[in-house]
């Protein structure tokens, strides 16, 4: 195991982590809401995030590109600490629990349908700054 590499992700998820949390308290201070949006922006945006990355510098980033340990520190690492798939399905199963069975619904098909959409979109805008 290269424990220079569990550090890079490590300190890619520290990071991402952080982010996130400063993510969710700007929106949460700004918008009053029972539906999760904070977790939902964040989730999108990390989507788009990966999928940048992925457009740039594909999947498998050689020396010549972004380089390994660059790919491990922003997608594990980074993307990782950054999205928020769990906190994701708990806010799923509070609205599920609290009866609000089409807000539940609403949050799950926007954050897939628009997830794919936005690494879609990442690695499209991506490819073509590459290109």
């Amino acid at each position: 195991m290269n424990i220079s590499l569990v550090m890079i992700v490590g300190a890619g998820g520290f990071l991402g982590t952080i982010a996130r949390f400063l993510a969710v308290q700007f929106i949460d201070s700004r918008i009053s809401s029972n539906f999760p949006l904070a977790t939902l922006v964040v989730n999108l945006s990390g989507c788009f995030l990966i999928g940048l990355i992925y457009g740039l510098y594909g999947l498998n980033a050689n020396e010549q590109t972004l380089g390994r340990n660059w790919k491990f520190f922003l997608t594990t690492g980074f993307c990782g600490g950054y999205t928020t798939f769990s906190a994701f399905a708990l806010e799923n199963f509070m609205l599920l629990e609290q009866k609000m069975i089409p807000p539940s619904l609403l949050y799950v098909i926007i954050s897939v349908v628009a997830g794919i959409a936005a690494t879609w979109i990442g690695i499209f805008i991506g490819r073509s700054i590459n290109a």
